[in-house]
């Protein structure tokens, strides 16, 4: 955009001003995080189940587990460490990435339009249910979207400028994003199709920066891939599995489910957008001027930049599917929409300070209805209703009576070992102390925290119900069976409405190694 036509719709800040605005969208996110955080914190008894697997799969530093790749644990990781293992980290976290993912699309709005435009498209964005309340969820597709978006960004900014340095971060992010989920390169291939459009690949430049972004990118992700050939490829089998159909019509209904879903999960940027409309319709003696659409502002190259890499991955993905006749699900769209926020300039005109403004004040009120929305329905609501959610499950109270069972049997030692599933397990272990780690099923390979030879020297507890799972995995039975100590014990899931959920626990007696090793 040309400096002229920048200052005839108000793109010109002073230095200032910028920073301010900078600011003020650290603020808005701030904001968001805390928002979200805190109404969860109070109205959630237990996470999501995506966000109590990371709990438990971040007892450790692995390069890799049997389901997914290694990122998300690894930044779980290092949160447990400062913050202990409380239900509400999960919260944080995800609206943590949420939060450094919308700054990313701040950025990137900032290359192609005004500072105050650029603003405007984050809002919009923040809106979307996979940025406000899926990303109160823990789990590899909320983490995944600050690298898709940070790779996004660096990859405009390597085309544009063609500095080394862009080259060489795209490269690195984009590793952590395919160590985050796999499907990082559904993105990559909505790069590589822009760069086709244009051109790019004619251009020597061009070509040594992606030397450099793929070898930036083999240094990062090679240890994961030691780790996937010694490990027979694992997460890969896994992804394979979940994208399995009975037939082609089952696929196709996947499909159309898959995109209604979406529509309902972009929807709150729709609603911002007509109430913004509804207001600005009452301007009616605007100017011929004031009515030119935001997009017109925008450089041809940065318009076919935001269609190709912001439009490919879904419609990629529906293609694809019904071509192979796969399985489909809503969540796996989380990073789909990351540049539709940019959309909306084909839409807005008029001044951009006073739709800022207004847009700020829609935003803000959209956030607080849903996230009080939100909180009400899955915490008092579903209580007092009796529903069984998996935000109202008592794993505090579960954790208690495991406790005072067991220190009823075993007073020499405390609790350091639970063999469960990963949910019941999980909710056990993180009210039971920081100490206090879980055996995934029984199985060893599930939990690559815990050394087989000596896991079981200090006893463990072995649980399961059938209200949360039909059966135990057979690994897990073995263990009950093993146990000296046997019983069922039953606690209310939530109101006096409630079923109770039965608790199945074996104790597994410690052994003489350890007094000696522990």
């Amino acid at each position: 955009m040309s400096a002229s036509t920048a200052a005839r719709h108000g793109a010109t800040l002073t230095k200032p001003n910028q920073t301010s605005l900078n600011l003020q969208v650290l603020l808005c996110l701030a904001g968001m995080v805390a928002l979200w955080t805190l109404l969860c914190a109070v109205s959630h008894r237990a996470p999501d189940l995506d966000g109590m697997e990371e709990l438990v799969w971040a007892s450790s530093l692995e390069l890799g587990y049997t389901k997914h790749p290694p990122a998300p644990s690894w930044f779980m990781y290092g949160l447990t460490q400062i913050f202990g293992r409380p239900i509400w980290l999960t919260f944080f976290a995800g609206q943590l990435f949420s939060a450094l993912a919308l700054w990313f699309v701040w950025l990137l709005a900032r290359e192609i339009t005004t500072p105050r435009k650029a603003f405007i498209i984050t809002l919009f964005a923040s809106t979307n249910i996979y940025f406000s309340l899926r990303g109160t969820i823990y789990n590899h597709n909320t983490v995944q979207l600050w690298s898709i978006v940070g790779a996004t960004w660096l990859f405009y900014r390597a085309l544009r400028y063609q500095k080394n340095s862009s080259w060489i971060w795209l490269g690195a992010i984009s590793a952590i994003a395919t160590m985050t989920k796999y499907s990082a390169f559904i993105q990559f291939a909505a790069f590589f199709c822009f760069m086709l459009r244009q051109g790019s690949l004619k251009d020597k430049r061009t070509l040594k920066g992606l030397a450099l972004s793929l070898a930036a990118f083999a240094v990062v992700v090679s240890p994961h891939v030691y780790w996937l050939g010694i490990h027979s490829f694992e997460p890969l089998r896994y992804a394979d599995n979940a994208l399995e159909t009975n037939n082609y019509i089952d696929s196709l209904k996947y499909i159309l489910y898959f995109t209604l879903d979406q529509v309902a999960r972009l929807s709150p940027m729709l609603v911002l957008l007509l109430a913004w409309w509804y207001g600005q319709r009452k301007n009616i003696k605007a100017s011929t001027d004031d009515k030119q659409r935001y997009v017109n502002d925008i450089a041809k190259w940065d318009r076919s930049f935001l269609l190709w890499v912001g439009l490919t991955p879904f419609v990629s993905t529906l293609l694809i599917s019904a071509v192979l006749g796969t399985r489909l699900q809503a969540s796996w769209a989380t990073t789909f929409f990351v540049l539709y926020g940019f959309y909306t300039l084909w839409w807005m005109y008029g001044d951009e300070q006073s739709n800022l403004r207004r847009i700020l004040i829609l935003a803000i009120s959209l956030h607080v209805l849903m996230a009080v929305g939100y909180a009400i329905g899955r915490g008092p609501l579903a209580w007092y209703s009796g529903r069984e959610t998996r935000s109202m499950f008592p794993g505090a109270i579960i954790a208690t009576e495991m406790n005072k069972i067991w220190d009823q049997h075993v007073p020499q030692s405390p609790l350091r070992l639970v063999a469960s599933d990963t949910w019941m397990g999980g909710n056990v272990a993180v009210h039971s102390g920081p100490k206090v780690q879980v055996l995934i099923d029984g199985r060893y390979e599930e939990s690559p925290w815990l050394e087989p030879k000596t896991a079981l020297d200090c006893g463990a507890l072995v649980i399961f119900s059938r209200a949360s799972k039909d059966d135990p995995a057979p690994s897990l039975q073995k263990l009950f069976d093993k146990g000296k100590w046997q019983g069922t014990a039953y606690v209310p899931w939530s109101s006096a409405k409630s079923r109770a959920i039965d608790l199945n626990w074996a104790i597994i007696e410690p052994n003489q190694a350890c007094t000696a090793t522990h």
